[in-house]
């Protein structure tokens, strides 16, 4: 991939919304190369969506997120695809990641209550086959997502102590 590109890609990263003028107007291309460019990296697939980052505590949601890690067993022929094809299939998976380390793989879920993400856990996930134990952690507060901060922390300025 050329700068050009990886310029145009980081524009459309930083900001969905920016125009293809503003785009061209910050890279130094013409706005037909930029549409060119945005065009062929959507047909290729390397842009899959346009997104939004929305702080849905501010919004009043009550969704319970939680991240699953997996411990799985795989028979060597098969490897991770047809679970993971499985996984992000669920409704409820946000996202699905291969990990090195203790785990296998992490799963980002929601749900409308805990009790909820838990039935879900204990239902769909923990009896499939391949996955040999789960570690459930509950999110409790997001202060950054996708690079976007949620939680600015007013700046309260602690009064001097005094002798």
């Amino acid at each position: 991939m050329d700068n050009t590109t990886r310029h145009v890609l980081e524009c459309l990263e930083e900001d969905a919304r920016i125009s293809h003028e503003k785009i061209a107007t910050l890279t130094g291309l013409t706005i037909d190369k930029v549409d060119k460019i945005v065009k062929e990296l959507e047909e290729s697939g390397i842009i899959r969506k346009y997104k939004t980052v929305i702080d849905w505590d501010l919004a009043g949601d009550e969704n319970v997120y939680a991240i699953i890690e997996l411990k799985v067993s795989l028979e060597r022929s098969i490897g991770y695809l047809p679970l993971v094809e499985r996984l992000y299939r669920f409704p409820e998976v946000r996202s699905v990641r291969l990990l090195s380390g203790q785990y296998d793989l992490s799963l980002t879920v929601s749900g409308k209550t805990m009790k909820e993400v838990a039935f879900f856990v204990a239902e769909k996930i923990s009896t499939l086959e391949q996955v040999q134990h789960t570690t459930t952690h509950f999110v409790l507060k997001t202060y950054k997502e996708d690079g976007v901060i949620l939680h600015e922390q007013d700046h309260v300025s602690r009064l001097p102590v005094t002798p």
